[in-house]
C-alpha cells in the first residue's frame, strides 16, 4: 500500500527545510536507511534517509522547495502501484472553486431540484443602480464575460468578491481595491493607466513592488512628483532556514536578555611573539612528516579559546546560564566559536576546551570551520555551548560588541591585533594592542564577575606561557 513520505525533524530547532537535492528518482528501489535527499535546515545540510522500503513512486516536493515539518514530500509503495488517489487526496478535500459572491453570503450550489415539500424562496432581485452610474457591460452568456466598467455601489459591484473599484482616472479605468490604491498613494505611485496581473487586469498588491516587462501592459509609474527618480527595484533574496533562525534567536536575545558590556585593551606584544614561536616549532615538525600535508598553524583565536577556558575555570560564575528557577553554573567548559558561512553564522563547539592543548584546539577548530562552510556539521556539534567567542579581527575590525548566544551567559568579541605606540619604561615604543569586549547577561553575570573574568584573561595574555602550563 502506498505511503506518504513526510519531512522529518532533522535538528532540534528545525521547523522547515529546503530540499537541496534528491539522491533518488521516481521508480528507484528504496531500502531502509537509504539516502533519499539532502535537506538544508536552520543549522546545516542534513541527510534525509528512508524509514521504509519500497519504490519511490512520486516526488511531490522538487529540489529547491521549502517544506514544513510533516509535509508530504514523496510517495513510496509497491512497483506499479497507482498513486493517483493518494496524490489527489488533499485536493479532493478542498472546496470546489465557485463564482464570486457577495461578502458574507454562501457560494452558489449546483442547479438541482429541491427535496419534496421544501419551499424554495424566489431569488432576490438586484437593487437598481443609483442614477448616473454605469452598469458593467457583459456578453449575453453572462458570468464568463469580461468586466468593462464597474462603479462603486452598483448591483454587480455588490456581488463581486473583491472590494469595489474607485472613481475613474484620466488615463482610463484602473481596477484595484481601495487597499491597493491607498498603498499606492502611500508609496507615491500613480496608478493612472496601469494594468495589473490580477483577474481582468486588476492591480494587486504585488504589482506595486515590481515594474512590468517591456512586452506587458504599461508599467506602474511613480506619481508625477517622483517621476524623475527612476528607482531601480531591489534584488529579492528569500530568507534561508538558517537566516530565519538567526533573525529569530538574535531578536529574542536582544529583547529578552539584559546585555551589558565590558571592554579591555590588552598589550599583545608577548602574545604575538609567543604565537610566532609556536608556529615556528610546528613548521619544523611538519617538514619531517608528510610534505603534501598543509602545515598546521596556531592562530590568535586558538590561543584565546584556551585562555578563555582557563579563565572560566578560575571564574566559574561566568560559565553559567539563566533559567526561570535557578542559575546553572556549568562544570564543563565548552566554547562556541562563531564561524561565518555563506548564509550567515554558525557556532560549532569545542568541547572541554580547558583540558585540550592549543595544538589540539587548532586542529579541531580548523576541522569544524571547514565542515561548517560545507554544511556538514551535525546538530550536536553546534549546540550546548557554555561560552562564546566571536573574532572579527581577520576582517580588520578594531573593536565591536557581540550579541549573546542564548542560553549562554556571555560572549567575548575580539578585534584585530593592531600596531600602536605603547609606553614602556617611560618611553613611547612600537607595540601591539588587542581590544576585547565581553557581553554579559546581567541576570547571570554581574559587573564584578565579568571584570574578574577579564582580569584573569588579561593576566594569561600578558604571560602567554601560562596558557600552555595552566
Amino acid at each position: 500500500m502506498a505511503k506518504n513520505l513526510q519531512m522529518p525533524k532533522l535538528s532540534p530547532t528545525m521547523e522547515e527545510g529546503v530540499l537541496s537535492v534528491w539522491h533518488k528518482k521516481e521508480g528507484d528501489e528504496i531500502a531502509v536507511d537509504d539516502l533519499l535527499a539532502e535537506v538544508e535546515t536552520d543549522k546545516a545540510t542534513m541527510e534525509f534517509r528512508a524509514f521504509d522500503k519500497g519504490v519511490l513512486l512520486k516526488i511531490l516536493a522538487p529540489a529547491g522547495k521549502t517544506v514544513k515539518l510533516g509535509e508530504t514530500v514523496a510517495i513510496i509503495g509497491a512497483k506499479g502501484e497507482d498513486v493517483s488517489g493518494v496524490v489527489s487526496a488533499p485536493a479532493a478535500d478542498a472546496p470546489a472553486p465557485h463564482a464570486p459572491t457577495a461578502e458574507g453570503s454562501p457560494p452558489p450550489t449546483s442547479r438541482t431540484e429541491p427535496p419534496t415539500g421544501v419551499r424554495v424562496p424566489p431569488p432576490a432581485k438586484a437593487a437598481p443602480a443609483p442614477a448616473g452610474e454605469d452598469i458593467p457591460k457583459t456578453q449575453a452568456a453572462g458570468k464568463d464575460a469580461p468586466v468593462e466598467r464597474i462603479e462603486r455601489g452598483s448591483a454587480l459591484d455588490r456581488t463581486e468578491r473583491e472590494p469595489a473599484f474607485t472613481d475613474a482616472s484620466p488615463g482610463g479605468r484602473v481596477m484595484a481595491s481601495p487597499f491597493v490604491r491607498k498603498t499606492a498613494r502611500d508609496r507615491g505611485i500613480d496608478l493612472s493607466g496601469a494594468a495589473g496581473t490580477g483577474p481582468h487586469g486588476r492591480v494587486i498588491i504585488a504589482d506595486l513592488d515590481h515594474l512590468t516587462a517591456p512586452d506587458q501592459p504599461r508599467a506602474l509609474a511613480h506619481a508625477p512628483e517622483a517621476a524623475h527618480s527612476a528607482l531601480k527595484p531591489p534584488e529579492v533574496r528569500p530568507l534561508s532556514p538558517m537566516r530565519k533562525t538567526i533573525a529569530r534567536r538574535l531578536t529574542e536575545s536582544k529583547t529578552t536578555v539584559p546585555h551589558f558590556y565590558l571592554t579591555i585593551d590588552v598589550d599583545a606584544d608577548a602574545l604575538a611573539e609567543f604565537r610566532e614561536k609556536i608556529n615556528g616549532e610546528l613548521e619544523g615538525l611538519d617538514k619531517k612528516g608528510d610534505p603534501a600535508e598543509k602545515p598546521l598553524k596556531v592562530s590568535v583565536n586558538d590561543l584565546l579559546i584556551k585562555a578563555c577556558a582557563m579563565a572560566l575555570a578560575r571564574v566559574p560564575e561566568c560559565n553559567a546560564q539563566f533559567t526561570s528557577d535557578a542559575i546553572l553554573v556549568h562544570s564543563r567548559i565548552d566554547i562556541s566559536v562563531a564561524v561565518a558561512v555563506p548564509d550567515g553564522l554558525v557556532t560549532p563547539v569545542v568541547r572541554n576546551a580547558d583540558t585540550k592543548s592549543v595544538v589540539a584546539i587548532a586542529r579541531e577548530v580548523r576541522d569544524l570551520a571547514a565542515r561548517a562552510r560545507s554544511k556538514k556539521l551535525k546538530p550536536e556539534e553546534m549546540s550546548e555551548g557554555t561560552f562564546s567567542i566571536s573574532n572579527l579581527g581577520m576582517f580588520g575590525i578594531d573593536e565591536f560588541s557581540a550579541v549573546i548566544n542564548p542560553p549562554e551567559g556571555a560572549i567575548l568579541a575580539v578585534g584585530r591585533l593592531r600596531d600602536e605606540p605603547v609606553v614602556r619604561g617611560g618611553a613611547v615604543v612600537p607595540g601591539k594592542k588587542l581590544a576585547m569586549t565581553l557581553s554579559c547577561d546581567h541576570r547571570v553575570v554581574d559587573g564584578a564577575v565579568g571584570a574578574s573574568f577579564l582580569a584573569e584573561l588579561r593576566a594569561l595574555l600578558d604571560h602567554p606561557m601560562r596558557i600552555l602550563t595552566g
